[in-house]
């Protein structure tokens, strides 16, 4: 079954090769970084050949969420060396910028036998930790052999990758077999893992990690030198578009245009997802006839003069919510899986998204019951859900109070993370030996 995954996976990469060139010339992406996906890491990345902690955090949302569980291993396991792998170009910006826990940065290898042993080699884990879905089969199999521990923190499968998995079930359960414990985030990723084969005595539900990587004063701190772009009134309302994907950007533009007939003061901060689409979006916002700015362009202690602003820059969205009246979180549109809710929920912002939101649902569940949130069944209710919102204090303060408290009631999957973590591999120090007592 592994030769057929890697005849498979050697199969994909010739097969996007082309676009892996189009992107590589076009946008200068996965040229600097390929070195290290073949599993060419520098020796200086672990000179000493010490032995370490990888955790593996795909892109910025990954990233951001595990934050407060890279502070706590750097506490608890000083004696190892702490490195962390991202996929993407812009996780890999955000962690060499704001992940100062972290020794070492780089990126994740290839899933090919020779490339995998290449990279353990360097990095020489104690214990290998892997975000939320990346299950990577060979990494796995090969840290097994090694005597390295593996666990997925923050796990879950969204409604989406559920079915696939299930599909290949005889697969999984060996692949599963190689991870020794699994911490998710709710009851339904429980059973989802523990049906594509995962043993039950392994899984542990521990909460979701972003209620406790979302906190208001990571936003505050960096205040002074975010904020500084953005001088304004008290009184001007904000419409806050965050993380949107390709075919939202028209629908918030339209919203927008309703709004600012009705709202005229409004300033629109639109943030698509990807950094590649900023050129695109910027050209769209003027196509609209909108003053457009980029946020790098953007006066410091200065009050934006434009209609829209787009966020052209890499980890300052979450901090940017807080100027926000009301908030859309984007890729819930269209069927992307949605984004984060959480981190305008911590600035106690009315919060509203579409109907896609598979990777967050249970978070997009728990909003919506708690009157956090506003759930659209269609692109075509966004104008008028913006509107009203912005013309009604009492009902933006009231999510918006609904919304903090949401996350501040599901706080504290960090502490139940690391405790299995120090069940598995225990701090030096400390024995997991239990003391004998004599049956009375």
């Amino acid at each position: 079954m592994y030769t057929l995954y890697s005849i498979v996976a050697v199969a994909g990469l010739l097969l996007v090769s082309p676009w892996l060139l189009y992107q590589a010339l076009r946008y200068r992406k996965y040229v600097a970084s390929l070195p290290q996906r073949l599993g060419l890491l520098p020796v200086s990345l672990n000179i000493d050949g010490d032995r370490s902690i990888w955790v593996h955090a795909v892109s910025v949302g990954e990233v951001l969420s595990v934050r407060p569980l890279l502070a706590a291993l750097r506490a608890r396991y000083p004696d190892l060396r702490l490195v962390l792998s991202t996929t993407t170009m812009a996780g890999q910006q955000l962690a060499r910028r704001s992940v100062r826990e972290a020794d070492e940065v780089f990126f994740f290898p290839i899933d090919l036998g020779p490339i995998v042993r290449r990279t353990l080699d360097v990095v020489k884990p104690r214990l290998f930790v892997t975000v939320e879905t990346e299950l990577w089969p060979v990494l796995l199999r090969e840290c097994h052999r090694r005597g390295v521990k593996t666990l997925v923190v923050n796990g879950r499968l969204s409604s989406r990758s559920f079915p696939r998995y299930r599909l290949v079930r005889p697969f999984m359960r060996r692949v599963l077999q190689h991870i020794d414990r699994l911490c998710v985030q709710s009851d339904e990723a429980a059973r989802r893992f523990a049906e594509i084969g995962a043993d039950a005595s392994r899984i542990t539900v521990t909460g979701s990690l972003k209620f406790d990587a979302v906190d208001a004063n990571a936003g505050v701190r960096g205040r002074d030198r975010v904020l500084r772009y953005f001088r304004l009134p008290a009184t001007r309302p904000v419409l806050v578009a965050g993380s949107t994907m390709r075919g939202e950007e028209a629908a918030v533009l339209r919203a927008f245009r309703r709004v600012r007939a009705s709202v005229p003061a409004t300033l629109l901060i639109i943030a698509p997802r990807h950094p590649e689409r900023f050129d695109e979006v910027e050209q769209l916002c003027r196509d609209e006839g909108w003053k457009t700015q980029r946020r790098s362009s953007l006066a410091i202690d200065t009050e934006p003069s434009a209609d829209v602003v787009v966020l052209d820059t890499i980890g300052e969205l979450a901090t940017l919510y807080q100027l926000a009246t009301v908030v859309f979180v984007g890729g819930s549109l269209v069927p992307t899986g949605g984004h984060n809710v959480l981190e305008p929920a911590v600035f106690g912002k009315p919060i509203i998204f579409g109907p896609y939101m598979d990777n967050f649902r249970e978070i997009a569940d728990a909003c919506v019951a708690a009157e956090a949130a506003i759930r659209l069944n269609e692109e075509g209710q966004l104008e008028g859900e913006v509107l009203r919102l912005l013309t009604d204090p009492v009902k933006r303060a009231r999510l918006g109070a609904a919304a903090r408290a949401l996350v501040d009631a599901n706080r504290g999957a960090n502490d139940r993370t690391m405790a299995v973590i120090e069940a598995l591999v225990p701090p030096a120090g400390t024995s997991n030996v239990v003391p004998f007592r004599p049956i009375a």
